[in-house]
């Protein structure tokens, strides 16, 4: 895995199905956002979406989530949808319905394979489901996801059963919205897998843990960029390469693992303990909020690694090896104390939420 490919390769996904069916809910949930928040998709009870249109990521713009217009509204008919739609623009596709599948997502998942594309169906408002089925004598909630699960499979038999997975845009603990996340990981490219895990929502423990060892994995191939930068004699080239490294990797984790205020905010009001964000105050946490992750190390620090390895670098052989081994051990150490530092903020603050053995 190359640093590159980790922080810049590209995933596009595709939201699309029936009118009313929850599209622009769950591209606003990919993204961290609530329907309401600026940049949002516009969500209705009519069809919002014409054509199709790109939201990025608020911070991984490298991932970028397609609102696709309805394929079964009025306006837009199904012949001329698959002609309109730029299949080689998604790296996958997600059918989505708050009901049955029917026809149209049968015709626009047979035209996706045709494609040599994958899909993905999303029974969507499971919530909405098991709250009008409570008041009912002998309720099951298992029965009744059962019941909803088998409903939706019965209708895509011609498919070779493809997996359903019930969600709510509401409540991601909840559901099969981990399980989807599962399921994309195996499937994807391992850089698109890289891309997938930084930017989906947290959605448990254990899709926490596995951002964790993620970031954990790739300390070893942005320390070695950095050791690699480090045989160029250019004086100060990397010490400025290697904060640069430190803070892009760093604040990538800060997002990744729900640090950031907004969705603090959001997970403070869903559990309704508004000190949740007085929990995020550890000494990485603070830095990247206030911009001064170069303040952790120091920049007298910086400066003196940096002079080494530059003086290191001019001496034949020996010399180039002596600075990259400083250059790599710096970065891994300053990488490795940061990943751990977020992570254990992240922890505790799942933990206090109540979150910690949800799946």
């Amino acid at each position: 895995m190359k640093m590159d490919q980790f922080f810049n390769v590209s995933l596009n996904i595709a939201v699309t199905g029936v009118t009313g069916s929850g599209k622009s809910s769950f591209v606003n949930v990919l993204r961290g956002l609530k329907d309401d928040d600026v940049g949002a998709a516009p969500t209705g009870v009519t069809e919002t979406t014409m054509e199709p249109v790109m939201y990025e990521h608020p911070e991984m713009p490298n991932v970028k989530i397609w609102d696709l217009p309805g394929i079964g509204s009025s306006n837009l008919k199904s012949e001329k949808y698959l002609k309109d739609v730029k299949f080689n623009t998604y790296d996958f596709f997600i059918i989505l319905s708050s009901v049955r599948f029917m026809e149209n997502d049968i015709m626009l998942a047979k035209e996706i394979r045709k494609q040599k594309k994958d899909f993905y169906f999303v029974r969507s408002k499971i919530d909405n489901d098991i709250s009008s089925e409570k008041e009912k004598k002998g309720f099951d909630e298992q029965k009744v996801l059962s019941i909803i699960r088998d409903d939706c499979q019965k209708n895509l038999k011609e498919l070779g059963d493809p997996k359903v997975f019930l969600i709510s845009s509401r409540n991601l603990q909840k559901y099969d919205f981990e399980s989807l996340q599962n399921i994309l990981e195996d499937e994807l490219p391992e850089h698109k897998k890289y891309a997938l895990l930084q930017a989906w929502p947290v959605c448990s423990a254990a899709s926490l843990e596995k951002k964790i060892n993620m970031f954990k994995r790739i300390i070893w191939a942005v320390s070695l960029a950095s050791a690699c930068i480090a045989v160029v004699p250019v004086p100060g080239l990397s010490a400025a390469c290697d904060l640069g490294i430190l803070v892009n990797f760093l604040t990538r984790c800060y997002y990744a693992f729900g640090l950031d205020e907004r969705s603090l905010t959001r997970l403070s009001e869903k559990v309704n303990k508004p000190h949740l964000k007085d929990l995020a105050k550890s000494k990485f946490v603070t830095a990247i909020r206030e911009k001064a992750l170069t303040r952790l190390q120091g920049s007298t620090a910086v400066a003196t690694i940096g002079t080494v390895e530059y003086f290191l670098s001019l001496l034949p052989g020996v010399g180039s090896v002596a600075a990259a081994g400083i250059s790599f051990a710096t970065t891994r150490y300053l990488l490795t104390e940061g990943v751990n530092d977020l992570a254990n903020t992240a922890q505790v603050i799942r933990k206090e939420a109540g979150l910690t053995f949800i799946h």
